[in-house]
């Protein structure tokens, strides 16, 4: 278990505030996680400074400086615990950690990815002037889309090709970029279709979808893939999320493939989340899946 702190990527809740997100890690170990998961103990990265200085809307992605040193530093101690046979748990933080638990699979080879969450976050400048929370825009990111000065660290841009990526959860209504993702990544469920064909499916037709060149896979999470009813302690909650036992049912296949090497959770925020519920249940969930997937000693 790493603890990755980071809330660079987003926005402030509301001026002169900071996201709080990163304390999801704490909170989640206030859980009693570790213990529970009989896990190893990988130790924290701990972030630079979040201070998005005079930036204004146009200047791009906000501490993308930060970001990218952050993201290396992440890869570092992802590609060192992520050997075969091993699985990373990275507690964010904002979905900008992404970039480093990729670029540390990506040192090692060709990696694919499994992205749950409940938006779209391909907002890039090809499609958007309002780029600059890199949470925002993690999925484009990631697949290239992007300023390369976060698209392109250490010369390993894409960090996971087009091909190698699939998307599961999205629940925003109207998401005007979702059209796009879809054309772009191999497969795409909302939770609509998800529900549709099975959240256990949904999620065994993602791994089918990655090419036999992949050599490992990562699964990112973000909280607001559930709704808002049982996890509103995120930045931006919207209805008709999954509920935690169909959130089980999609991570349990992921979680079993021998290919999957890790997994990062992303965006709680104990913040806004006072009585400690939504730790409470992400623990819940994580257990329970990780358990049912034959990854707890």
């Amino acid at each position: 278990m790493v603890d990755a702190p980071s809330n660079l990527g987003l926005r402030p809740p509301r001026p002169g505030t900071v996201p709080g997100c990163y304390k999801l890690a704490g909170a989640l170990r206030d859980q009693g996680l570790l213990a529970r998961l009989g896990g190893d103990e990988g130790g924290v990265v701990t972030p630079p400074r979040y201070d998005r200085g005079d930036w204004a809307e146009g200047d791009g992605v906000f501490n993308a400086a930060a970001i990218a040193r952050y993201s290396a530093a992440l890869a570092d101690r992802v590609e060192r615990h992520a050997a075969p046979g091993a699985f990373v748990l990275v507690l964010g933080g904002d979905c900008s950690i992404l970039l480093g638990t990729l670029i540390g699979l990506r040192r090692r080879g060709r990696p694919g990815l499994v992205y749950l969450d409940g938006h779209s976050d391909f907002r890039h400048p090809g499609n958007s002037t309002s780029v600059g929370a890199a949470a925002g825009e993690g999925l484009a990111l990631v697949t290239g889309r992007g300023q390369s000065d976060l698209t392109d660290i250490e010369g390993l841009r894409p960090y996971v090709r087009d091909a190698d990526t699939a998307a599961l959860g999205m629940h925003e209504p109207g998401d005007p970029l979702l059209p796009e993702a879809r054309e772009a990544v191999a497969v795409l469920a909302t939770v609509e279709e998800m529900r549709a064909s099975g959240c256990g499916t949904a999620a065994e037709r993602a791994l089918g979808a990655m090419a036999p060149g992949v050599d490992r896979i990562w699964v990112h999470l973000d909280a607001d893939i559930l709704d808002p009813s049982v996890m509103p302690a995120v930045d931006s909650p919207e209805p008709d999320g999954l509920r935690p036992d169909e959130l089980v049912e999609t991570l349990v296949p992921l979680l079993r493939d021998p290919r999957v090497a890790g997994l990062d959770l992303a965006i709680y925020d104990p913040d806004i989340d006072e009585p400690g519920d939504g730790a409470h249940l992400l623990a819940d969930v994580l257990v329970e899946a990780l358990g049912a997937a034959g990854r707890i000693r």
